[in-house]
């Protein structure tokens, strides 16, 4: 059962679709003071972008493979190999986050939604970054067709009941 102490996060959440929307909101999101790990950041495009933006950042992925290709292209920016589902790995880097850019195709469509969310709050629960970005097409179409229910809100009965 759910408590009310589980949804006390003050991490905002941005779902995109595409790499393009994803890229997109790095000018609009990200403070030059920012500290930013990216999670799968395969050959580390999206990685050294994000790093003319913040003041420090990470890449991150877990394949070792595709980190020696982004090492080998941005030879001026930092990646690691990390298993987004290792929390403990994150943790063990030693630093504090205040940005958050994951790219994990293998749960952008309906079938990973549920383990996206699990992942999305156990990252802002652990830790803590003011911003998380994530590139899934299923999540941003399932966010769009979300609104928070209040009772007596202005619109609250103008719900499309069809």
């Amino acid at each position: 059962m759910a408590n009310d102490n589980q949804f006390k996060t003050k991490t905002a959440f941005v779902a995109t679709r595409g790499v393009r929307e994803y890229r997109a909101t790095i000018p609009h999101v990200v403070r030059p003071d920012d500290s930013v790990l990216e999670v799968g950041c395969e050959w580390g495009t999206t990685t050294a972008l994000l790093a003319r933006h913040a003041r420090s950042v990470l890449g991150t992925d877990v394949s070792r493979e595709c980190l020696a290709r982004a090492r080998e292209i941005h030879p001026d920016v930092e990646f690691r190999p990390l298993d987004a589902f290792d929390l403990r790995a994150v943790l063990d880097l030693g630093r504090q986050f205040t940005a958050v850019y994951m790219d994990l195709s293998g749960l952008s469509g309906y079938r990973g939604l549920l383990d996206l969310v699990a992942l999305l709050n156990a990252y802002a629960a652990v830790v803590a970054p003011r911003v998380i970005v994530v590139k899934s097409g299923g999540l941003k179409h399932f966010a769009t067709r979300c609104r928070a229910w209040s009772a007596g809100e202005p619109g609250a009965d103008e719900v499309d009941r069809a």
